[in-house]
C-alpha cells in the first residue's frame, strides 16, 4: 500500500470512520470533513501523524491539514471511503443562517455601488435645498431627484434582477415581477383607495414602492417554478412557456399573498427595530459603533442590510448607518495614535495610508495591518465607536437615504427640514469617536515596548544578494505572516513566509518556474522555481468556499512561467463584500529544505519587489 493510501485509511479511521463523515473536499492545504459527531474523532491522534500537519475544528468542520500532497491524499480518501468528490461543500457548508447571510449578500452586493451613488446625490440634493440654492419646484430640483429616487422607487425591479439571479432564475422575470408591483394602473387604484378583484379574489393593494422582501420571496418562488417548467418543457417551447407561466403564477400570487405577507413582514421587522430604537436610541446606537467590524469580519454584516433598506423604506429613515459611521471612525482613530507613535517608517507609510483610506470608509487595511494585529488598538477603536454611537443616538442622528462610506454617509443624514442638530449629531459623533479612540490609543498602546511587534520588526535585515529572491506576487501591503487570522499560516506550519493584503485583484509569478498546481475552486496556485523553491499563494483565508466565484486563472499545472506574468485574476471588492478576509499568505512550503527563510520587505510592495530570500 503507498504512504498516501496509508495515510488516507488512518485519517477515515480516526475521523469516526466512513460512516461518520457526512462530506469531504479539500481547499489548498487541507481536508475539510463535515461530520456527523465530531466527539468520534481522535484529533490528537492526527495532529502527531506523520503526514499531517495539524487539525483545525472550525466553522462546523474537521479540518486535517496536509499541505502540498492534499491532492492525491484527497483522491485516496475519496477511494477508500466511498465518498463522492467534490470541489466544496456547497449543499451545507455553513449552515442556515450562514447560507442566509449568503443570499443576503448575493442579493444586495451588486447594487450597493448605485445605491450608495443614488443616496449622496439625494443628500447633494438636501444641502442645495438647504442652502437656498434650489427649491423642490424648480425644474432642475425635480430632474436631479428622479435621478436619485428612481432606484429607491423601482427598487422591486431591480432587486428582481439580482434576486432571480441569485436564485438560479431568470433575472428577466424578476425584473418583470417587480414591475408588475409597481406598474402605474395598480399604484394609481391602490392610491386612489379603489379595489382590485383577480378571478373574484379581492386583492389586498399595498404600495410596493422601495419594498423589499416581496420581490425576493417572489423571485424565489419563481425559480423553482422555472425549473419544474424547464425539466418538464419540449426544448422547442421552453425559453417562452416558461417565462409565461412563472409570471401567470407569480405575479398573480404575489399580488394575492406573496405581497401582503411579506409587506406585513417588513413592517414588523421595522417596527421592531423601532421599538428597541425608542427604548434606548444611546444603546442602540452604541452597540452598532462598538461591534459593527467585528460583524463585518465575519461577514455578519450583511444581516443587517435588508434591515437598513427596509427601515429606509417603511420608515423613511435608519439609525444603523450613524453607528456604522461612528464604527469607521473609531479605527481611523485608533489608527491615526498609531502612526504618531510609530518609529519605523514604513509603519507610518501604512498608518497615515490606512488612516486617509479609512476616512472614507474602507477600514480593511486599518483593521488588518494595523489594529487588529495589536489586539488593544483594534479594541480601542470599538470603544470609540460606541462613544460616538452614544452622541449619534443623544442628538437623534439618522440616515435618510442609503449613502456612501465613511464622509460620503455624512450628506445623507440631512433631515428635510434642513440642517438642526440631528445633522450635527453625525459631526459631533465622529469627531468624538475620533478623539476617544486616538486618546485612548495614543496613551496605553505601546508600539515597542508591550513587546507587539511592529511592521518594520518583522523584517529582519538580510542582504538583497543572498539565497533565493521570491518577489511579491500580488500588489499591496506586504504583513509579518503571524497577522493571519488562521493558525495553519500564523504558526508558520505550513512553511514559513509572509502575507500581503492586496490592493489589486492579480496574482503575478514572484520568480521563473513551473505551476505545480491551480486548484479547481481558483483561489490558491502553488508554484515551483527552476532551484526547487516551492511556493504556495492562497488568496484570502477559507475562499476555497466560493468555488471558485470571482476567480479567473490563467495557466494551468506543468506550464512554465516567468516572473511578472499573470496567473490569477480575481474580483477583491466582491470578494470582500462577501465576507471573506482577502489577506494573501506567500508561504515556502518546502521551509524544512533550506537554512531559513526571511522577509526582506514589508509595506507597500509592487509585483516584481523582491520580498523572501530563501537561504539555502
Amino acid at each position: 500500500m503507498s504512504q498516501t493510501k496509508t495515510l488516507a485509511a488512518d485519517i477515515i479511521r480516526h475521523v469516526g470512520g466512513k460512516d461518520n463523515v457526512k462530506s469531504v473536499f479539500h481547499c489548498a492545504t487541507r481536508l475539510r470533513f463535515k461530520l456527523k459527531d465530531e466527539q468520534k474523532a481522535n484529533p490528537e491522534v492526527l495532529k502527531n501523524h506523520d503526514g499531517v500537519i495539524t487539525v483545525v475544528q472550525s466553522g462546523g468542520q474537521f479540518q486535517v491539514v496536509i499541505g502540498n500532497n492534499v491532492p492525491y491524499v484527497y483522491q485516496d480518501v475519496v477511494e477508500a471511503g466511498g465518498f463522492q468528490t467534490s470541489s466544496n461543500d456547497d449543499t451545507e457548508k455553513t449552515g442556515v443562517f450562514n447560507r442566509l447571510i449568503d443570499v443576503i449578500a448575493g442579493i444586495f452586493t451588486p447594487i450597493l455601488g448605485p445605491m450608495a451613488g443614488s443616496g449622496l446625490l439625494k443628500g447633494l440634493l438636501a444641502i442645495l435645498v438647504a442652502l437656498g440654492l434650489l427649491t423642490q419646484d424648480m425644474g432642475t430640483y425635480i430632474v436631479l431627484n428622479a435621478a436619485a429616487d428612481a432606484l429607491f422607487y423601482f427598487l422591486p425591479v431591480i432587486l428582481g434582477h439580482s434576486a432571480a439571479k441569485k436564485f438560479g432564475g431568470n433575472p428577466y422575470i424578476g425584473m418583470i415581477i417587480g414591475g408588475a408591483l409597481v406598474y402605474p394602473a395598480i399604484v394609481a387604484m391602490q392610491g386612489a383607495g379603489e379595489s382590485l378583484t383577480f378571478l373574484t379574489v379581492p386583492v389586498v393593494l399595498m404600495s410596493y414602492a422601495s419594498s423589499v422582501i416581496p420581490i425576493i420571496l417572489a423571485a424565489y418562488v419563481s425559480s423553482k417554478i422555472e425549473t419544474f417548467f424547464n425539466k418538464h418543457t419540449h426544448e422547442a417551447v421552453r425559453n417562452f412557456t416558461t417565462p409565461m407561466m412563472a409570471l401567470l403564477i407569480v405575479v398573480p400570487l404575489t399580488f394575492l399573498a406573496i405581497g401582503p405577507v411579506a409587506t406585513y413582514a417588513s413592517q414588523g421587522l421595522a417596527g421592531g427595530y423601532s421599538f428597541l430604537y425608542e427604548l434606548s436610541p444611546v444603546v442602540a446606537i452604541a452597540f452598532i459603533g462598538a461591534f459593527w467590524q467585528v460583524l463585518v469580519m465575519f461577514g455578519l454584516h450583511w444581516g443587517l442590510v435588508p434591515i437598513i433598506i427596509n427601515n429606509l423604506a417603511v420608515v423613511g429613515m435608519d439609525t444603523i448607518v450613524v453607528g456604522v459611521l461612528m464604527a469607521t471612525f473609531g479605527q481611523v482613530g485608533a489608527t491615526l495614535a498609531i502612526t504618531l507613535k510609530a518609529r519605523d517608517p514604513k509603519t507610518k507609510g501604512l498608518g497615515t495610508s490606512s488612516t486617509i483610506a479609512g476616512v472614507f470608509g474602507i477600514t480593511e487595511p486599518a483593521i488588518y495591518g494595523l489594529t487588529l494585529p495589536r489586539k488593544k488598538p483594534f479594541v480601542f477603536g470599538m470603544v470609540g465607536g460606541a462613544a460616538g454611537g452614544v452622541v449619534g443616538g443623544m442628538l437623534g442622528t439618522a440616515a435618510y437615504a442609503m449613502g456612501g462610506l465613511g464622509v460620503f454617509s455624512i450628506p445623507v443624514m440631512i433631515p428635510a427640514t434642513g440642517l438642526d442638530m440631528t445633522f450635527y449629531g453625525a459631526l459631533i459623533g465622529l469627531v468624538v469617536a475620533t478623539l476617544v479612540s486616538f486618546g485612548i490609543t495614543f496613551a496605553f498602546h505601546k508600539e515597542v515596548e508591550t513587546g507587539e511587534q511592529t511592521t518594520a520588526e518583522v523584517a529582519p535585515a538580510v542582504s538583497e544578494h543572498v539565497g533565493f529572491p521570491v518577489s511579491a506576487p500580488v500588489k499591496g501591503e506586504a504583513v509579518s505572516l503571524e497577522t493571519v487570522r488562521d493558525e495553519v499560516f500564523s504558526s508558520g506550519a505550513m512553511g514559513k513566509g509572509l502575507a500581503i493584503m492586496p490592493t489589486e485583484g492579480v496574482v503575478y509569478a514572484p520568480f521563473d518556474g513551473e505551476v505545480v498546481t491551480v486548484f479547481q475552486s481558483k483561489h490558491a496556485i502553488g508554484l515551483r522555481s527552476h532551484s526547487g523553491v516551492e511556493v504556495l499563494i492562497h488568496v484570502g483565508l477559507d475562499t476555497v468556499q466560493l468555488g471558485g466565484k470571482h476567480f479567473e486563472t490563467f495557466v494551468q499545472a506543468g506550464q512554465r512561467v516567468t516572473e511578472g506574468e499573470v496567473l490569477v485574476k480575481f474580483d477583491l471588492e466582491a470578494i470582500a463584500q462577501a465576507g471573506y478576509d482577502t489577506i494573501t499568505p506567500v508561504i515556502v512550503t518546502n521551509t524544512g529544505n533550506y537554512l531559513d527563510v526571511l522577509p526582506t520587505h514589508v509595506g507597500i510592495v509592487e509585483p516584481n519587489h523582491g520580498v523572501l530570500r530563501v537561504l539555502a
